[in-house]
């Protein structure tokens, strides 16, 4: 086997992707089984969006969002940051790593991302460009100059 990587970008490798989505999958049935003992904590709902590990998968960042806005999104941080260790111990049971992952808990801001993404695709500016046909739609499929449509 080769001592040589390759790295093809700056992304995240397989590895912590399927690390990471098990991760979540278990902090989400944690949180959706109420087997914190936190009662503050087990009346939140609490959403795990995503969760993205290190490449030495020491530490993962845990994206969270309580549902419908419950709780600040704030004090939901605050009762997983609390309750850490417990989740960290949830979750080391039941992978099978050499090292439990430090968990890092920040807020899930892919909803406010996808609703500033509607809004510029309902500008009147961009809908106006989407809808205008290309300048190239004219040329030549080889490159060449523009075809004559009359001929």
């Amino acid at each position: 086997m080769s001592n040589k990587r390759n790295s093809q970008g700056d992304g995240p490798n397989q590895r912590q992707l399927r690390v990471g989505e098990l991760i979540r999958r278990t902090l989400a049935d944690v949180l959706n089984r109420a087997e914190i003992h936190d009662p503050d904590l087990n009346r939140m709902s609490i959403t795990v969006g995503e969760v993205s590990c290190s490449t030495d998968l020491k530490v993962a960042t845990v994206y969270v969002m309580p549902l419908m806005g419950s709780v600040p999104v704030e004090d939901a941080i605050a009762a997983l940051a609390r309750n850490k260790a417990e989740l960290r111990h949830r979750v080391a049971s039941q992978l099978t790593l050499k090292y439990a992952p430090d968990l890092r808990f920040r807020p899930d801001e892919t909803f406010d991302r996808l609703d500033e993404t509607r809004r510029l695709f309902s500008d009147p500016k961009v809908v106006k460009d989407l809808s205008a046909p290309d300048e190239d739609d004219d040329a030549d499929p080889e490159g060449g100059a523009p075809r004559d449509r009359d001929a």
